[in-house]
């Protein structure tokens, strides 16, 4: 039988977010069109390849081999158009949001390989992320593959890169802004403003397992995408957040270091191994070499932190345990 690229696509999707109405979303088509689209695959296939109920669907034996074929089949059929075509499909590098380390490799890359044709995306996190990886929608991206609420999947591949400290952001009038540095304990008397985007679960993991592990507060939690929105909300809110010390802050507002220990935050390249994009491991490459350059996989000479989850990744890459 021919197969329809359209119905592998709709099957592949449906296959990535288990969810009628998500995958629908993704692919910009009605509910009920995916559903007598996949109907109609599984007729013509003469197997199902999803169950489903009023609540749940999940894949069949059947469907999990399509899935990863079909994957497969789309990436070389987006390949073929392209050498027929004459035309590179770009390199889609996935950087999350606005001033953070990974937006600092997309000028390197431009340098060291001009010829590599490539598209700079915004998810604002991981959790947007992955979907897009798994259909190959995404070539590469970057953050933290810890508390997403599911595992990434045997498809995609993360490779460590950095090791970012996090300080505090506080008004410049508020009395934690009259100390050098600050000791993570002291924020014990001065209760938290959590900002996180839905797309960022791998975040607020993170954020969640400091405030348990050195016994904060939390006093308000905001839902925002992006750092200007973060600022904004402490600005609005006059509660320290997590944040970066080493970027740009506007006026009215200071960071300050966190020591005793260091809070870091840890980054990984993330791509997906059975579509891979052809110019990708000339990409992570270039990235591994200015990460380690640029010395971003070296802890503080200090004493740190890190989720437990994330310190087991961290054995056997290179870097230095010791805290």
């Amino acid at each position: 039988m021919d197969l329809d690229l359209r119905q592998v696509r709709y099957a592949v999707t449906l296959a990535d977010e288990l969810h009628f109405g998500r995958a629908a979303d993704r692919l910009t088509i009605a509910q009920q069109t995916l559903s007598a689209q996949i109907r109609t695959l599984e007729r013509r296939l003469g197997v199902p390849l999803f169950t489903r109920d009023r609540r749940h669907v999940a894949l069949t034996p059947a469907g999990k081999t399509f899935a990863e074929r079909g994957r497969r089949l789309l990436a070389d059929a987006e390949r073929l158009v392209d050498e027929i075509t004459h035309t590179r499909t770009p390199l889609r590098i996935d950087v999350v949001a606005e001033g953070l380390p990974s937006t600092l490799l997309i000028p390197h890359l431009r340098s060291q390989a001009p010829d590599m044709p490539f598209e700079v995306l915004q998810s604002h996190g991981m959790s947007a992320a992955l979907p897009r990886l798994r259909t190959g929608d995404l070539d590469l991206a970057f953050g933290r593959p810890f508390g997403l609420g599911r595992p990434l999947g045997a498809a995609l591949a993360t490779m460590p890169l950095g090791l970012d400290p996090i300080g505090v952001i506080v008004p410049t009038d508020h009395p934690l802004a009259e100390r050098d540095e600050i000791p993570l304990a002291a924020l014990a008397d001065h209760p938290l403003l959590i900002h996180s985007a839905d797309e960022s679960a791998e975040w607020h993991d993170w954020a969640d397992q400091a405030v348990a592990a050195f016994g904060l507060k939390v006093a308000t939690r905001v839902r925002g995408q992006g750092r200007t929105s973060a600022l904004a909300a402490v600005q609005a809110l006059r509660h320290p957040a997590f944040g970066r010390t080493s970027a740009h802050l506007p006026d009215g507002l200071t960071a300050r270091p966190l020591t005793d220990p260091v809070p870091l935050y840890p980054w990984h390249a993330v791509w997906n191994t059975t579509t891979p994009h052809p110019a990708v491991n000339q990409a992570l490459e270039l990235i591994h070499t200015y990460s380690r350059t640029h010395h971003w996989h070296r802890p503080p000479s200090t004493n740190w932190w890190l989720p437990e989850s994330d310190r087991d990744s961290l054995r056997g890459s290179g870097t230095d345990q010791t805290s």
